[in-house]
């Protein structure tokens, strides 16, 4: 039998595809569009959505806000938040994953936030752990600028542990509901954590009832070696880039090794490549939709624009035909090094358009086909999944392919699941 891997979707609260067909119109904001979506993924038995986020309005290309917000690019988002509390009301099964900043947020009540939602969400629910890598996120939180990437990880260290403190605050039996007494929870296994470290400072206990799966959910994605380590350390899942097969396998290969050296099973933690497979009925028309979208001057605009804003390198200062000369970042170095390609020496338009499918390692073309290239990845890298993704704005057309058209397929060959067998997002996670 071949090795099953997971699924995931990685997606955000933000504007559809809403002029084109297929969408929801460019008001998705009452929920209805993503409740359908879950739906459709909890059908193909995926193991969590994963809702990126960002705070800020970004005028990192051109320096000015026009692009993103005439385009819809970044930006509107609404809050992930309550969002997953509608998600999670909506569904049984699947787990159900948010971007939360460690700059956004006062621990206790990131704390306390995600222990509601786990509450919410009967053990499905994950926080997906982000610093934050725009300066202009951090001038919405009182700074002038982020601190620098290893202090922002090195806060994010002191920050997880401290979340978890709070979490196990309530000690397992402290909620004891006996009538008889009239007692709902025993004082004496709810106690005062008074953590003091470098950065934080927080007393305790949490005011709410702990998360059913002690803490949630962790994800992550780590792209530099500081990024990395923090994942190899913290997370359960993993969201990764990569350029091809060899680099997808070296890097899980680095992070499976950190995890080791930390003390954790390898296995406990999930690496997720994200993957924009382009299908069609026939392999040729397939790569005629991507070539013409990979192509298109709105394509490599849209491109240009996301990645000025997760790295605050403004792109519309480099020619479309020329490789680009080395670069570095405070903000998210591994999609910089992902995109910019330095060692092939590609253009930055070839950049752009290799970018139309993240993954690069030709998911175009039927179901079928793209079913056993995803298998054949897989084989090569040692696991452990997929994070389904698309570079243009989401659309219920491609949803359905996926759902519909792509997952049957693999589910054919053996590679995922058909059902789901454990209650929880952590057990899921950990069952292949």
């Amino acid at each position: 039998m071949p090795k099953k891997f997971h699924l995931g979707w990685f997606t955000n609260f933000s504007v559809d595809a809403w002029n084109e067909p297929f969408a929801a119109g460019g008001r998705p904001w009452n929920g209805e569009f993503y409740i359908d979506m879950i739906k459709a993924m909890e059908r193909a038995c995926f193991d969590y959505i994963m809702l990126e986020d960002t705070l800020m309005i970004s005028e990192a290309y051109g320096h000015s806000s026009e692009m993103y917000l005439r385009r819809g690019i970044m930006a509107p988002k609404g809050d992930p938040a309550p969002l997953a509390a509608l998600l999670a009301h909506n569904t049984t099964k699947i787990g159900v994953v948010i971007t939360l900043s460690t700059l956004g947020y006062p621990p206790f009540l990131l704390a306390r936030l995600c222990a509601t939602l786990d509450n919410i969400a009967g053990g499905r629910f994950g926080w997906n752990i982000v610093t934050s890598g725009e300066n202009q996120a951090a001038q919405n939180f009182g700074l002038d600028e982020l601190p620098p990437r290893q202090a922002r990880y090195d806060m994010a260290d002191e920050y997880v542990a401290l979340v978890k403190q709070l979490w196990g605050s309530w000690k397992p039996g402290a909620v004891v509901l006996d009538r008889d007494s009239d007692t709902y929870a025993d004082h004496t296994k709810v106690a005062p954590i008074n953590f003091e470290g470098k950065y934080f400072k927080s007393r305790g206990p949490l005011n709410c009832v702990p998360p059913v799966q002690g803490y949630p959910t962790l994800v992550q994605a780590g792209g530099s070696p500081r990024g990395r380590q923090f994942a190899a350390e913290t997370a359960d899942s993993i969201i990764a880039s990569a350029t091809s097969i060899e680099t997808m396998k070296a890097y899980r290969d680095d992070v499976r090794a950190r995890a080791v050296a930390a003390g954790r099973d390898p296995d406990e933690i999930k690496v997720l490549f994200v993957a924009s497979p382009t299908m069609a009925e026939t392999e040729e028309e397939a790569h005629r939709l991507f070539k013409e979208f990979a192509t298109s001057e709105s394509h490599i605009e849209a491109t240009l624009a996301s990645i000025s804003s997760i790295t605050d390198i403004d792109f519309s200062q480099f020619d479309l035909d020329k490789p680009l000369p080395p670069l570095t970042t405070n903000g998210e170095m591994g999609s910089l090094v992902a995109f910019a390609q330095w060692e092939t020496g590609k253009t930055l338009r070839q950049c752009c358009e290799d970018w139309a499918q993240y993954g690069l390692i030709g998911l175009v073309g039927t179901p079928e086909q793209v079913a056993d290239r995803m298998a054949d990845a897989m084989e090569q890298v040692g696991g452990d999944g997929f994070l389904m993704c698309t570079v243009r704005p989401i659309s219920r057309r491609f949803i359905n392919e996926v759902c519909e058209g792509l997952v049957p397929a693999l589910q054919r060959r053996g590679l995922v699941r058909t059902q789901y067998t454990k209650p929880t997002l952590r057990e899921m996670l950990r069952e292949f």
